[in-house]
């Protein structure tokens, strides 16, 4: 099988050794994203909210770089600091998925890389 990595600038480089998503022949697996600004590679700053919506952004970004998109996204993994946010981050995660329901699961963490409240992975098809 042959393994494509995949890289943009449009989301935060990789802060360990790993890869920002891995391409398959019609699968793409991509790495967890917190909310890290691609321009910086800080964590942005304010509520489970914006940090939500900059996940998807980020997400978003890994996808297209990758010929892909939300609608061909087949498994999220939601990871929550404080289960309380759940609520908060289906309100964003579902704007980017109104017209297909993914199978998702939510976890939570007692923490995330650099003190993030969410970290959210998905594999998707092309």
């Amino acid at each position: 099988m042959k393994l494509e990595i995949i890289t943009t600038d449009k989301a935060p480089a990789a802060i360990g050794p790993y890869s920002q998503a891995v391409k398959t022949e019609n699968m793409l697996f991509c790495s967890g994203q917190i909310p890290l600004d691609p321009v910086t590679g800080e964590m942005v700053s304010g509520d489970i909210t914006v940090q939500t919506e900059r996940v998807m952004h980020n997400i978003a970004a890994v996808l297209t770089a990758a010929g892909s998109g939300f609608d061909d996204v087949i498994k999220t993994t939601i990871y929550l600091v404080e289960m309380g946010d759940f609520a908060a981050v289906n309100e964003v995660y579902g704007r980017c998925f109104q017209n297909h329901k993914p199978a998702r699961s939510t976890v939570a963490v007692k923490s995330l890389p650099r003190g993030a409240l969410v970290e959210i992975e998905v594999i998707a098809g092309l």
